[in-house]
């Protein structure tokens, strides 16, 4: 498998291709989906990403507003006043690389300045593009996600994701950004509204290969794993799990997760796997 490096703000970078890369979920929100409140208190965010880091996250991903559908949003000193603390707090300690997870362009540099590496943008650079020249000036990682909100969506779910990702694309390197930042990420549940939208993403995902870029999956606790499983947000990780194995065959580098370990071990057996077939002679 081909290894690509990642290059990320402050002087770091992250090789993707022959192991997976869990990216930790830390949501410092009252309301995110599955998990609003729990880790609002700067004390609690923290042990909380020290839990992940434990468990094998190699990224902390810091998002202060829930991006969840029909969330409330709020102002760019309330997501401030949320994320930057714990970003801080993150980098003093260097226990893990950082990411931000916002579309302003302003937090993305606040949260780069204060330690930030990868700046997570959840609507593709096409709600405030200045984020390129965010992770331009900074060399910040930039994961760019598709978004189906707010816009009329092409009928095939693959065409959509190309239509979409190759105007952010254009924004990225309008903005001088490095192809060597970008990662992208196919938005999993964004204006997915049906089981079959999300599980057809899913099954196709390896075209996306065909973009160039490295490719994050976000599948973790989605609704349509629990029509799938009948299971609740918070009981979804073995089915998160499974979504990871899947899409880890399929070429996806980077797993953004709530549950670190189940998630770090289905993949551990994936990457086992993947090796050893490369190494298997050629059969009869």
């Amino acid at each position: 498998m081909t290894t690509r490096r990642w290059q990320l703000a402050h002087g770091r970078y992250l090789d993707l291709g022959p192991k997976a890369v869990v990216v930790g979920i830390l949501n410092v929100t009252p309301d995110s989906f599955s998990d609003g409140g729990l880790f609002i208190a700067p004390e609690k965010a923290l042990e909380q990403a020290r839990r992940m880091v434990e468990e094998g996250a190699a990224v902390i991903d810091v998002g202060g507003e829930s991006t969840r559908p029909g969330f409330a949003p709020i102002t760019a000193e309330e997501e401030q006043g949320r994320v930057l603390p714990v970003i801080a707090a993150l980098a003093a300690s260097g226990e893990a690389l950082i990411s931000v997870d916002t579309y302003r362009e302003d937090t993305a540099r606040r949260a780069v300045a204060a330690g930030a590496h990868i700046v997570n943008d959840v609507w593709g650079l096409q709600r405030e593009p200045g984020i390129a020249r965010v992770a331009a000036e900074t060399g910040a990682g930039l994961i760019i996600m598709h978004t189906g909100r707010e816009r009329q969506k092409l009928p095939d779910v693959i065409e959509d994701q190309f239509l979409f990702l190759r105007k952010s694309l254009e924004i990225a390197r309008a903005g001088k950004v490095a192809d060597s930042q970008i990662v992208l990420d196919a938005g999993f549940g964004f204006a997915k509204e049906t089981a079959a939208e999300n599980l057809d993403l899913m099954a196709r995902f390896s075209e996306l290969q065909a973009l160039g870029y490295p490719l994050m999956a976000g599948t973790s606790r989605k609704r349509f794993i629990g029509s799938a499983t009948g299971r609740e947000p918070g009981d979804r990780a073995a089915g998160t799990a499974a979504t990871s194995v899947i899409l880890r065959l399929k070429g996806a580098d980077l797993f953004r997760v709530h549950d670190v370990a189940i998630n770090v071990d289905a993949l551990a057996v994936t990457d086992a796997m993947l090796a050893r077939e490369t190494e298997l002679p050629p059969g009869p």
